[in-house]
């Protein structure tokens, strides 16, 4: 179980957790469609450390660049990538507005 820091907070992948599952665990937002290394839409900048691929995808990776949906951390890394606003803020400002216009 290795350490994934992003910009907001850290935690540690699970045994046999992509690094996407890992940062959908934890509240973070990452586009994704292929979940397989295929589209490469799930692309962020790797800070520091090093990841590793089941197999090899087949989006290009530049250097400084992970593909989270088929990746897992080698040791322990960083990468650029926010957690969601909470669902529970969003709603605690959709009351107030509507408690406004009632």
């Amino acid at each position: 179980m290795s350490l994934v820091r992003t910009t907001d907070t850290q935690f540690r992948l699970l045994d046999g957790e992509t690094l996407l599952e890992g940062l959908e665990r934890t509240g973070h937002q990452v586009e994704y469609q292929c979940r397989s290394g295929y589209c490469g839409s799930c692309r962020i900048p790797l800070v520091y450390g090093q990841v590793t691929y089941k197999e090899q995808p087949l989006a290009y990776v530049a250097p400084g660049e992970v593909l989270p949906c088929c990746c897992t951390a080698a040791e322990p890394i960083s990468v650029d990538c926010q957690r969601m606003p909470k669902a529970q803020e969003e709603n605690e400002g959709q009351l107030s507005f509507s408690g406004l216009s009632a």
